[in-house]
């Protein structure tokens, strides 16, 4: 199987993996999300997106653009987007060119990442780093995922799975779990 890579031009995705391979230093991040969609077929609704099984999918039912909307609580740092989709089994459902929007809410959200998907077969991996390589992440409140358009111009949409990764949190030398409390942290190493 090809591994997804961007190609010659910009924005463009080739491939995909059966298997997704994220580096150690990501955690998924949209466990502790809210996810919606803007329609869904009966049966094919926004769960199945989260439910780690590659045979089910998303349908989207309207008018494009088709939407995936990722809420969070607090504000988080955001690396990569990882979606499965399959060229082979889907056709014209298939996503062939997706934005990736980011901000606060659903007032302010700006696109960070377009791409193009082409014959894609398996986990496409979306890096949200910007051209300066200091801007490894983003910072952000809410991720829109939008497909503008599907392979053979079709009109619903099928996603089978997303993920979404951050970097993890780096550890205090010498403490050996990851605290969330300040009150934890505070009393977490011996002096």
């Amino acid at each position: 199987m090809a591994e997804s890579s961007e190609g010659e031009e910009e924005g463009k995705l080739t491939g995909g993996t059966r298997e997704l391979l994220v580096d150690e230093d990501l955690r998924e991040m949209a466990k502790k999300a809210a996810w919606s969609v803007s329609s869904w077929k009966p049966g094919n609704g926004v769960a199945s997106l989260r439910d780690d099984n590659l045979e089910t999918y998303w349908q989207s039912d309207g008018a494009q653009p088709h939407l995936v909307n990722i809420q969070f609580q607090k504000k988080v740092k955001l690396q990569l987007v990882a979606v499965y989709v399959d060229l082979k089994l889907d056709e014209s459902y298939t996503p062939s060119k997706m934005s990736i929007r980011a901000g606060d809410g659903f007032h302010n959200l700006k696109e960070i990442k377009a791409v193009e998907l082409v014959k894609p077969g398996g986990w496409m991996r979306i890096s949200l780093s910007g051209t300066d390589p200091r801007e490894t992440f983003v910072n952000t409140f809410m991720l829109q995922i939008a497909v503008l358009s599907n392979h053979l111009n079709g009109r619903d949409t099928h996603v089978r799975q997303i993920k979404v990764y951050g970097p993890r949190p780096n550890p205090v030398p010498g403490q050996l779990f990851q605290f969330t409390s300040t009150e934890f942290n505070t009393h977490s190493l011996l002096r």
